[in-house]
């Protein structure tokens, strides 16, 4: 239970010793750090709202991914339904994003919460599960939750939380790998630090058949994608005035774009590229498009035209 003398100071300690947890979370949900944001910032208020009502039954911890679920479910039964197309949802579904390596804190090799941020692969798939499946997959089978304190989080009887578990379980199976280990973050690793070195020096497309897989694909929702050798060193090799930063997301290379339009004064934010490396070779590019994804990464909007 929190301090009778002062359960404001003791939820500002607890809120913000497990934030990037409860972020990390909220991300997995919802699949973008835009709205992670928001599910957290909803999340302390409603804490805060029920602060003298925690009886210490459960950890802080889990009294907060709690709320934290509740907050994400509140915010889709609010929206509009949606169908979903088939397919890769890297190829269609424009609410997924990134969530930058540099949230995780400096030794994510050491980290629960990095440990615990899943593969961009899996957070693509749960794209596919209704809201309380999605919540409940992530519970049970990401963060471990027994289905006893899942039902409890969602307000249902055990039975209902296994039902919701399973029929996650069977809509994903086709769409992951069988072996959870590789839902986990992949770790950055020197070979993905030099290529990504060179994929930010091209700017011809010969520069960029040099490093692509041939049967490489390139994804950018809501457009369709770009697929094999040929078609994605002319994408990419397009001559168009680029401004780029390296970064990491999802255990992966990633560079940041910035783009000047002809006659304009600066660059503007516009893409996040999200590198998947195979066998020294870029397999896959998942671009997000839009400045609130560069956001993320603590960027600013534009960046001078000038040296």
């Amino acid at each position: 239970m929190p301090p009778e003398d002062d359960p404001a100071a003791w939820l500002r300690s607890a809120f913000d010793e497990h934030r990037r947890a409860l972020h990390a979370h909220c991300y997995r949900l919802a699949g973008s750090v835009a709205d992670a944001d928001d599910l957290v910032q909803e999340t302390f208020l409603r804490a805060w709202r029920a602060r003298d009502r925690f009886e210490g039954r459960a950890s802080v911890r889990t009294w907060l991914y709690r709320i934290a679920t509740n907050v994400f479910l509140d915010t889709r039964k609010a929206a509009a339904p949606r169908s979903i197309p088939a397919g890769d949802p890297l190829e269609w579904c424009a609410d997924l994003g990134p969530y930058p390596d540099a949230l995780l804190g400096a030794d994510p090799q050491q980290d629960f919460v990095a440990n615990e941020t899943v593969e961009l692969v899996l957070i693509a798939a749960l794209m596919y599960l209704p809201p309380r499946q999605r919540a409940a997959f992530v519970l049970r089978d990401i963060s471990g939750w027994t289905p006893g304190e899942i039902a409890d989080a969602l307000g249902v009887a055990v039975p209902a939380a296994n039902s919701l578990i399973q029929r996650g379980r069977r809509l994903l199976r086709e769409r992951v790998p069988d072996d959870p280990r590789q839902w986990r973050r992949p770790q950055l690793t020197a070979e993905d630090e030099r290529i990504l070195r060179r994929y930010t020096a091209a700017r011809h497309p010969d520069d960029f058949r040099a490093l692509l897989a041939e049967d490489v694909r390139i994804t950018m929702p809501p457009d369709a994608p770009v697929v094999g050798i040929d078609a994605a060193a002319e994408f990419l090799g397009r001559p168009l005035d680029w401004r780029t930063v390296p970064s990491a997301a999802n255990g992966r290379p990633a560079l940041i774009g910035y783009l000047r339009r002809p006659g304009g004064a600066h660059y503007e934010a516009l893409v996040v590229d999200v590198l998947r490396i195979v066998d020294g070779r870029i397999a896959e590019s998942n671009a997000f498009v839009g400045a609130h994804h560069v956001a993320a990464f603590g960027l600013p909007p534009t960046l001078p035209a000038g040296d």
